[in-house]
């Protein structure tokens, strides 16, 4: 990794702090994207103190908002002429509805985000080069409406003490943008076959991270509870840490790891003709339309 350029979301707590830390530490060159000066600023500092001749910097932004997705893509790319590793890790559980600038919000970050940033810095990308996207198992639960792509009728569909039943409607929600990470993975692997530039998403276990903290009322309560026996955040990043960096992953591409290992998503996940209309459906709701084109 010495000398590598890894762009990073998410990278300020969490398995995606440890995963930072860990390959500057390797030698990687680390950019992250943030969107709390305050944890920002603390992560560019550690990363400084542990790799003190790498120019790591960090670009803020809301990536809840499709224009901050598109203005931070576009300053990386400005100033950015290799990039060797992206990692799309930013992501969160939400218990209620909204939009922001039209986008369901679970569906924008987790989802929304991932897709406009690799679009922006495509061209960026020097083989080898690689994608890294952090799914999750929580996938299976999921299942894609591209009618209904930012969840009214999911969440219309769940009353109230529906979580009882259900998880709610925020973890349904949820499953569906990790399903999209993986039908996104498999279809831009297969848009980068023959260039070097590979693509592969993971699921990192349940990790005990800030992660669901946001997420409002009884579905907080239920990952606070859970995280009493999840794995440690140094735990989970390890195939995080694994895609980006090992030799053994050498031009491997459009798999779905777990424990450093390739495992089979749902037959969902593997739907490749789901994977190209979701990918065209985004590029559509991006207003990226040079990307919407059949590859």
């Amino acid at each position: 990794m010495q000398g590598r350029v890894v762009v990073m979301t998410g990278a300020t707590s969490g398995i995606g702090q440890v995963a930072a830390e860990r390959l500057a530490a390797m030698g990687a060159r680390i950019v992250q994207v943030a969107r709390d000066p305050r944890r920002g600023e603390a992560a560019l500092a550690r990363l400084h103190a542990l790799a003190p001749g790498a120019a790591h910097t960090i670009h803020y932004a809301d990536l809840l908002r499709l224009s901050e997705m598109k203005r931070v893509a576009a300053e990386i790319a400005g100033a950015e002429p290799r990039v060797d590793v992206l990692v799309n890790n930013a992501g969160a559980l939400f218990g209620s509805f909204a939009l922001v600038e039209g986008l369901e919000r679970t569906f924008a970050l987790n989802h929304m985000a991932y897709f406009v940033l690799a679009a922006a810095l495509g061209a960026r990308l020097a083989a080898p080069a690689r994608v890294v996207n952090t799914a999750s198992d929580a996938h299976q639960a999921g299942f894609l409406d591209l009618d209904d792509l930012q969840s009214a009728r999911l969440y219309g569909r769940h009353g109230p003490g529906s979580w009882l039943r259900h998880g709610g409607p925020g973890f349904g929600v949820y499953a569906r943008s990790k399903l999209c990470n993986i039908l996104f993975t498999r279809e831009l692997a297969r848009r980068l076959a023959g260039t070097g530039v590979t693509a592969n998403s993971l699921h990192p276990g349940f990790v005990a991270t800030r992660f669901g903290d946001q997420a409002g009322g009884v579905l907080s309560f239920g990952v606070r509870i859970a995280k009493r026996f999840a794995l440690s955040p140094e735990k989970g990043a390890e195939t995080l840490v694994y895609l980006a960096s090992s030799p053994e992953v050498d031009g491997v591409t459009g798999e779905y790891f777990h424990r450093c290992r390739p495992e089979t998503p749902s037959p969902a996940a593997r739907d490749d003709a789901l994977a190209g209309r979701l990918w065209v459906e985004t590029a559509r709701l991006a207003g990226l339309e040079d990307q919407a084109r059949p590859g």
